[in-house]
């Protein structure tokens, strides 16, 4: 079974006001740690249902400020994603 995860991205800006939404091939682009927020707006059984979503999310605040940054990821359940563990880097 596969599931759709929609996601939003609020891209941090650059001081001249501009910010990169899109990578060269045309796909949305984030970096959390240069500021990007990424939100997870709900999982979908479908990814008609999360077109959907995305038409009601335009509407709203925040979300329409960056109406064409959304991102909709396709999952298979019950599979593992994260199979190493990981350390953390202090700064």
């Amino acid at each position: 079974m596969e599931v759709f995860l929609l996601w939003h991205v609020r891209h941090a800006r650059y001081p001249d006001g501009t910010a990169d939404h899109f990578g060269d091939d045309g796909e949305l682009v984030w970096d959390e740690e240069d500021g990007d927020d990424v939100k997870v707006l709900g999982v979908y059984s479908t990814e008609q249902r999360a077109r959907e979503r995305i038409e009601r999310a335009r509407k709203t605040p925040g979300f329409a400020e960056e109406p064409d940054c959304f991102h909709i990821s396709r999952y298979a359940v019950d599979e593992d994603r994260w199979e190493e563990g990981f350390i953390t880097i202090v700064h």
